[in-house]
Parts: C-alpha cells; structure tokens; sequence
C-alpha cells in the first residue's frame, strides 16, 4: 500500500505507532497539540528542586515485552537499568514491619513456598486464591479476591493501586490478571524492575525522536485536532485549532493517538471511558548519607504514600488512585510535610529536604472500572483509514507504558 499515516498524538502510543510504521518504511506525518512530545510521560527540569524529574513516576518490569521491543527499536535499552533481581522492599508503617518480595528466575514460584521471600504472616494456599482473577469476567478486584487477610494488604491492594490507578472495590480484575499473566506468572526473570536513572523521557521519548528525525519524520507540534471531515467510509481532511487544515490523499491513513476527552473532542461519535483517575506525584531534593542505602523502589503500606522511588538525591512518591483516597483536594503546604514525615520514617532519613515539588496530575489514566473498560474503543474504526491509538483503547492491558506502546503496535499493523 503506497500514501502516508498521519498521526495525531504525540505521546508514547502516537510515537510507538510511528517506530512501527518507519520499520516498514511507511511515511509518517505526525501532529502533536502540545509544544513538546511525550504526552504524560514526560521528564522536565524543576527549577525548585535543580535537578530534572519526570511528571509522574511509572514503573516497567522486564516482563513487558512492547516497552523493550520499543527500547530495542530506538537504540534505547542502555538508558534503562534493569535490577538484577525480582525484589520488592516493603515498609508498613503503622507497625514498623519490614519484609522483601523476592521472586526466584523460574515460570514455577518456589518463592511463594519460603517464608524469608513471600509477604509475612501468609502461606502458599493464599496466592492460589488469585487465581482466580483469571475467571474473572466483569467482576472488581475486591469481588474475586474476598480473603482479607495479610496478602490483601500486603500485596493485593497496593499492586491494585499500582495497576489500575483506583482501589480493588472499583478495579477490573480482568486487566490486574492481563498483568500478572505477562510478569508475575512467568517467574523472576519477567518481574525485575525497569528504571531510568536520567528520567522516562530520556529512555522513551527523546531517542524515540532522533530515531523519527533520522528517518526524515518532523512534529508539526502546536497542532490540536478539532475535527475531521469524511467522505463515505474514508477521511478526507484534518482540521486543527490553529487553522490549519490537511487534506488526506485516497490511500493516506490516520491514526489518532489521543486520551480519551481530546479524543471524544474531535471524534464525537466514538465512546470512550472515563479519563479522570488521578496520581499524585511529590519530588524531595534530600541530602541525608542514609539516603545511599535506600532500596530504589520501595512499597509502602498503611501509609497515604505507596511508592518510593530513589533516583541520586532526588526521592519522588507516588500516590495513586489520588483522587478515590481523598489526596487531591489536601493543601500542598500541608500534604508536602505529611508525606515526607512518611518518607523519612520509611528510608530511615533524619534530615528535612532541601526543595520539594507536588504534582498533582487530574487525568493521570481512564477509570478502570469493569464499566468503563467495557467502553474501551476498538483500533478499527468505521472509517477503513482511520485507526485508534492510545492506552485507553482496547489492549487488553491498563493505562500503563506498556499499554500505550502496545496499542501502537496494534495501530501500525493495521495501518501498514
């Protein structure tokens, strides 16, 4: 097939698509609204802190097997650190317990039989019950895993808030068993984690560019889809905020990579989830010598924090399903001082920070409710050359780095 893809969105579906179709040596044409790319997934300098940081704090496991390919494809994988080991530190902070989730390398989880390695004060026949998420259908989290006991908060819970940005009495169970199938089913060896010591722009989204520039493809950037016009079953025109418009040729394709409101904003007719779910990040600029021992990622329980992430001096939390726990509505000026106290308390940290920054990202994902997946947009459309991209469309997987880059594979196959 000759003509080009255009593609609206420059986030990490819109540039997965268009590393996908410069492969097959498809032009590309791509629009971005915003003056730079990289859409949620951004890394940025903050004047307050000194130091560069990213919007919002994602974790990758080896196991997710888009993002690496992606990585591979734009000459990236040095730019990301994979830990040598599947372990996860943990801290409950209302009794002061301390405990690792360290996985063996094998598909069979012998890991789960030793005490030292599984969560405290659980036993082998409670991590058979999560089987049970793979039969899930169109129930929550909360309504196939009813045991409340120690693996519920220890494990159940904060991996349901890391998955699906909301609270496993809302979540889908289906998308929290799609991960679990890929990472932690397959063993160790598909569960370490993924960091990027320079920031997830860095590793994600600049090479993704130089990559695109070298393969002769430009951002038109500034660039809003208001609408499109149709003629029959095909597109024929793109119209964008700025005034300007783009005629599509009789074998030109589109992909329309967009979050789910600017998506329903310029394609009124397709139904779409939710996107209001959101995360809140907070960055502390520390300089404590105990902060050299800290773990790169820990998990916290009983606690408004959920995750630590360690990168140089710069510690950053996250706090997802932010806006279900009643986070995003507290006064910076108090809630800085509050998740520090937490911080310090789980890192061992005597010394107050230097700088401190609240983000506080209103449409970090679309609602993973098992109504509002249920809304999902397939990539194929009724139009034969327009395709849908983005981590709210139908993957399979939640609004992760890995959903979106998947979902530009799913929209470059189809396309080419």
């Amino acid at each position: 097939m000759s003509g080009s893809v255009h593609i609206v969105g420059a986030g990490l579906a819109g540039l997965s698509t268009a590393v996908q179709l410069t492969a097959k040596g498809v032009p590309v044409a791509i629009y971005e609204a915003a003056p730079l790319a990289g859409g949620r997934c951004r890394t940025f300098h903050d004047p307050r802190l000194g130091r560069d940081v990213d919007n919002g704090n994602h974790l990758l496991l080896s196991g997710n097997r888009s993002a690496g390919a992606y990585l591979k494809a734009i000459g990236a994988q040095y730019k990301m650190r994979t830990l040598t080991e599947a372990a996860f530190p943990f801290v409950d902070l209302s009794s002061g317990a301390r405990w690792r989730v360290a996985m063996n390398d094998g598909a069979i989880p012998w890991w789960v039989g030793d005490s030292a390695r599984r969560v405290p004060g659980t036993g082998i026949w409670d991590y058979l019950k999560g089987l049970g998420l793979a039969f899930s259908g169109t129930r929550t989290v909360a309504e196939v895993v009813r045991d409340r006991g120690p693996l519920w908060q220890r494990f159940w819970e904060p991996m349901t808030w890391a998955v699906l940005n909301t609270t496993p009495e809302r979540g889908a169970a289906r998308l929290l068993w799609n991960v679990l199938k890929e990472t932690f089913a397959r063993g160790g060896t598909h569960c370490r984690p993924m960091l990027a010591p320079k920031g997830l722009g860095t590793a994600l989204v600049d090479p993704a560019l130089a990559h695109l520039e070298a393969h002769g493809v430009e951002i038109a950037f500034g660039h809003a889809l208001k609408g499109v016009t149709n003629t029959g079953d095909r597109i024929t025109a793109l119209h964008f905020a700025n005034g300007k418009n783009v005629d599509l040729g009789p074998e030109d394709r589109l992909v329309c990579a967009l979050p789910p409101t600017r998506l329903k904003a310029a394609l009124p007719w397709v139904d779409v989830p939710e996107d209001d779910a959101a995360i809140l990040n907070a960055h502390f600029l520390v300089d404590d010598p105990a902060l050299t021992e800290a773990a790169p990622i820990t998990g916290l329980v009983n606690a408004d924090t959920h995750w630590i992430f360690v990168k140089g001096d710069v510690v950053s939390l996250t706090v997802s399903a932010a806006d279900q726990l009643g986070q995003m509505g507290r006064d910076p000026q108090e809630l800085g001082p509050a998740l520090w106290a937490e911080t310090a308390k789980a890192l061992g940290l005597t010394t107050e920070p230097r700088a401190s920054r609240i983000n506080k990202e209103r449409r970090a994902t679309f609602v993973q409710t098992p109504e509002q997946i249920a809304r999902r947009p397939k990539p194929t459309t009724e139009f034969t050359n327009l395709f849908l991209a983005g981590d709210a469309t139908d993957t399979g997987l939640p609004a992760t780095i890995e959903g979106a880059i998947r979902s530009g594979e799913q929209a470059a196959r189809l396309a080419a």
